[in-house]
């Protein structure tokens, strides 16, 4: 009688397991969440302390990163791999994973750096660096319009 128990209760775990190891992953978007929650002028930006302009520069910046390398494919978060026609197969998942890592590795290092060094820039070379991204954020908005 234990024999069956145990035979059934194994049979049990190893559909179960067989049936779970069946389940596909559902496709990552390529494309996070990339949030400018306000775009300024020059005006706005003279007005603000140093250490606002910095925290929006490094915003800027980490918004780029994460939208840049990925235009080619789309310029708006929710595209996944399956919907560019990117079969999602473990190692495109893991390449995708090792790209968003290597990422926040890249940004990582770099906010440590910016928060580091920055504070010693110019204030006007910080407010045209900080117009020049925004204004290239816009323009990748348009972009998915050329095609």
């Amino acid at each position: 009688m234990k024999i069956k128990i145990v035979l059934l209760s194994f049979s049990f775990f190893l559909i179960a397991g067989i049936g779970f190891a069946q389940k596909k992953k559902e496709a990552k978007s390529i494309i996070t969440a990339v949030a400018i929650k306000k775009y300024h002028n020059k005006e706005e930006l003279e007005r603000m302390q140093k250490g606002e302009l910095l925290v929006l520069y490094v915003e800027r910046i980490e918004s780029l990163v994460k939208l840049l390398p990925y235009i080619a494919f789309a310029t708006k978060p929710g595209v996944t791999m399956t919907t560019l026609g990117i079969p999602n197969d473990s190692d495109n998942r893991k390449s995708l994973d090792d790209q968003f890592e290597a990422t926040d590795d890249f940004l990582k290092s770099t906010g440590e750096f910016q928060r580091r060094i920055l504070p010693y820039s110019d204030t006007d070379n910080l407010i045209s660096a900080i117009l020049f991204y925004e204004e290239t954020m816009k323009s990748l908005h348009e972009y998915s319009e050329f095609h």
